[in-house]
């Protein structure tokens, strides 16, 4: 097949882990034998000579790049943050529709391939009706979680996924949300993420633990994730400092960077948890597996999720996981031998934490579950769906209505 991928969420050289799952999963897709992938990840337009260092990163990003031996094509679309919601996914098809039409004639695509549902999506589904392509569109999380509770953007969002020719939901409970929304169940199909078991494998402990600079003695947690507010990490930290009576050697790693991060230094600094609890910032993904190896336990207390890789990854390499019993984590944590549930609160983590720590994990048979799931068998199931629908479309002209924003 030759797919065009349509997704702002994509790594680039100015951000190389961002969007890895996308990446991930389409780089699996394109070393199957026949197919192609050619990848337009759109980028607002940001003046280099503007002082925003969170948004300095845009004016970085080259036109053009290679990317997991994918050709990637960064058009720009003007964008006033904070403001623009209702019209983000029109500017979008606006800044990227010149480039698309010329890869398209030049390529001759089978369909388009669109990973989250507002603006990318919505976007997608505006070309593929004025290049006359079929878009299959992949929900990933809060682009179902939360922007439907904006009336701004919601019926766009109704209407992406009613227009797309096939949708995707990386776990069973987003299609369930998208199901809410008055979508089809039976054109919903549910494709997890997988694990690169190239990346992700179990590792000696003492050997991960030397190499990062933690106590051998040490009781080691790590949680992955952005400093925001939806991933607790403003409960995981007393509840550490709950159990330091119980566990004095237990040590918190927190890797990820955020706009968070001065308040929960504050929170640390508070609870007096400077020895404890560390931010050590984010890592590259092909370091990760040392944090998980080297940990006891790994944590992820979000308030939602789609299907987040950082499970699988922990299982990968024989850490049990403590998680909050949301979005599509029910779906990996299948079995108690797996690690641990728990509320958003303070008393129900470090209830777990304690549990957790307690415990004798067979951390070989994690492993061994998580191989289960690999990004190869997601490029499988991709390529079976995006066949299906491409060759069950029946796009054309009849066919392009283009709602009101």
């Amino acid at each position: 097949m030759r797919v065009l991928t349509f997704t702002s969420l994509f790594p680039n050289s100015a951000k190389p882990q961002f969007g890895v799952f996308v990446s991930q999963r389409m780089a699996h897709f394109a070393k199957r034998a026949g197919n192609s992938v050619h990848v337009v990840a759109p980028v607002p337009y940001f003046p280099s000579w503007l002082p925003d260092n969170q948004r300095q990163h845009w004016s970085q990003i080259p036109r053009q790049e290679q990317v997991n031996n994918m050709t990637v094509f960064h058009p720009r679309y003007p964008l006033l943050p904070g403001v623009s919601m209702a019209v983000h996914g029109l500017l979008m098809f606006l800044g990227s529709f010149s480039v698309v039409r010329q890869l398209s004639r030049s390529m001759h695509f089978d369909c388009i391939d669109a990973h989250y549902v507002y603006p990318d999506g919505f976007a997608a589904v505006l070309l593929g009706k004025a290049l006359n392509l079929p878009v299959i569109v992949t929900a990933r999380g809060s682009d179902i979680n939360l922007f439907p509770a904006f009336r701004s953007i919601r019926p766009q969002i109704r209407w992406t996924l009613q227009k797309a020719s096939g949708v995707i939901g990386v776990s069973a409970a987003l299609k369930d949300a998208m199901v809410a929304l008055g979508i089809a169940r039976d054109t919903i199909e549910v494709i997890g993420n997988g694990v690169d078991l190239t990346r992700f494998a179990p590792i000696d402990s003492k050997e991960a633990k030397s190499r990062l600079g933690i106590p051998v003695d040490a009781r080691a947690i790590v949680s992955i994730g952005a400093l925001t507010p939806v991933k607790g990490f403003h409960f995981l930290i007393p509840s550490l400092a709950s159990i330091l009576p119980r566990y004095p050697k237990a040590r918190l790693y927190i890797v990820g960077e955020g706009k968070d991060r001065n308040k929960l230094e504050s929170l640390i600094h508070e609870l007096g948890l400077q020895e404890h609890v560390f931010l050590v910032g984010s890592k590259p993904n092909e370091e990760l597996k040392f944090w998980y190896s080297a940990a006891d336990l790994s944590c992820l207390v979000s308030a939602r999720e789609g299907w987040p890789n950082v499970v699988l990854e922990s299982l990968a390499c024989g850490t049990p996981v403590l998680a909050t019993r949301i979005g599509g984590i029910p779906e990996i944590l299948t079995s108690q031998e797996l690690g641990v549930f728990v509320e958003q609160n303070r008393e129900s983590i470090a209830t777990g934490l304690e549990f957790a720590l307690s415990k004798q994990w067979e951390r070989s048979a994690i492993a061994s579950y998580a191989r289960r799931r690999t990004w190869d068998d997601v490029a499988i199931e991709v390529e079976n769906y995006l066949l299906s629908c491409s060759e069950k479309s029946t796009v054309g002209p009849a066919r392009k209505e283009f709602p009101a924003t």
